[in-house]
């Protein structure tokens, strides 16, 4: 599960626990609407953590020294870069 899914079950917790009143037999929906918040905010730090440990950090790369220096050839007729 993704951080959308994870998002998504805490949406759908909040809603049940905060938005509805609804009575059904055997089941407590706020109860439901609380656990479904805390397992996605339980998913939303697992998935941060590891998306954390995935970054990969690259050390600069080193800088190319050219020897023989930067030399501007200078070709007739193209002295606008765009043609005579």
């Amino acid at each position: 599960m993704g951080l959308g899914g994870c998002i998504i079950l805490i949406a759908v917790g909040a809603i049940l626990t905060f938005a509805t009143d609804w009575e059904m037999e055997g089941v407590n929906l706020d109860l439901v609407g609380i656990i479904l918040m805390i397992v996605g905010l339980i998913g939303t730090t697992t998935f941060s953590s590891i998306a954390r440990r995935r970054r990969v950090v690259v050390p600069p790369s080193t800088p190319v020294v050219d020897e023989e220096g930067h030399h501007h050839r200078h070709r007739e007729g193209y002295s606008d870069g765009y043609g005579v």
